[in-house]
């Protein structure tokens, strides 16, 4: 479910820095994302709830920012904060979603993502500024790796090495999907470049599914995080929301991915650092 929240703002931040070297970053992401897949959970001490805490923050306004951007355009700034406010907000005071329904969600955004790059490539694109392949920005390709990081970490271990196999496939095929269509310059220069693809794929009449898509890929995340900050932090998580409010309605969609992407690279050599300590202790 992370996944496509991260997919609405972070392809356009990514294909800003690296251009169609985003598929390299998207390649990178994923395999770090499946090599660290069995990295434990960091442990309890102050630093490492402040670390996850923060990580889960930093999502959560991200989502904020994307349901803003894509929901209430007109008010981004005010929806991105109220997000914060209202559904972190109710994961943080327990309202979790029941797992079938979370399930069955992901399963319409997948179906959703794969008919939006059915279309996107079955559509010769106009001719795009900058489109071509540069040579390799390899700061870029880490950037965009970094920014996509959190988004295709799996939840639990079950399975865990298919499921990153399977969200890294679909986040390369939708950047693919983008860049053929938009080209890395157009792509990079629109925070709602997925509508930007829909009207370039001449599938304007999808707007609206798109919105819905937003909806759902922005609120049950969100919720989740909200769980996890409280969790993690306890009553201060609270002062913690207050801080994502402030960020998703004053900051760009750039900055708030590179806190959340390096948050989470923190949180994973915290849980490496948790499975030596545990190695050495047995």
């Amino acid at each position: 479910m992370r996944l496509g929240g991260g997919l609405l703002v972070a392809l356009a931040a990514g294909a800003a820095g690296a251009g169609w070297w985003l598929l390299a970053g998207l390649v990178l992401a994923a395999v770090a994302a499946g090599g660290t897949a069995r990295v434990p959970e960091p442990g309890d001490a102050l630093v490492d709830r402040v670390v996850v805490a923060s990580a889960r923050l930093a999502e959560i306004a991200v989502y904020a920012i994307a349901f803003g951007a894509y929901v209430f355009p007109l008010h981004r700034e005010l929806a991105a904060a109220a997000f914060v406010v209202v559904v972190a907000g109710a994961g943080f005071a327990g309202l979790k979603i029941p797992t079938f329904v979370a399930r069955a969600a992901g399963g319409v955004l997948l179906v959703g993502g794969l008919v939006l790059v059915a279309l996107c490539v079955a559509v010769t694109p106009v001719s795009t500024v900058g489109g071509g392949l540069q040579p390799p920005d390899f700061a870029g390709v880490l950037v965009a790796a970094v920014l996509m990081l959190p988004f295709l970490r799996p939840r639990g271990r079950e399975h865990a090495g298919l499921r990153v196999l399977l969200l890294g496939g679909i986040a390369v095929l939708a950047a693919f999907a983008a860049l053929y269509q938009l080209g890395a310059v157009r792509l990079g220069l629109s925070l709602t470049s997925l509508r930007d693809l829909l009207s370039a794929a001449d599938a304007d009449s999808l707007q609206p599914v798109l919105t819905a898509f937003a909806v759902v890929a922005t609120v049950v995340p969100a919720l989740a995080a909200g769980v996890e900050v409280r969790t993690r932090a306890g009553g201060p998580g609270l002062a913690g929301l207050a801080v994502a409010a402030v960020a998703a309605y004053f900051l760009p969609a750039l900055p708030v991915l590179v806190v959340a992407g390096l948050a989470t690279v923190i949180e994973l050599l915290l849980g490496v650092r948790a499975r030596r300590y545990s190695g050495a202790r047995e």
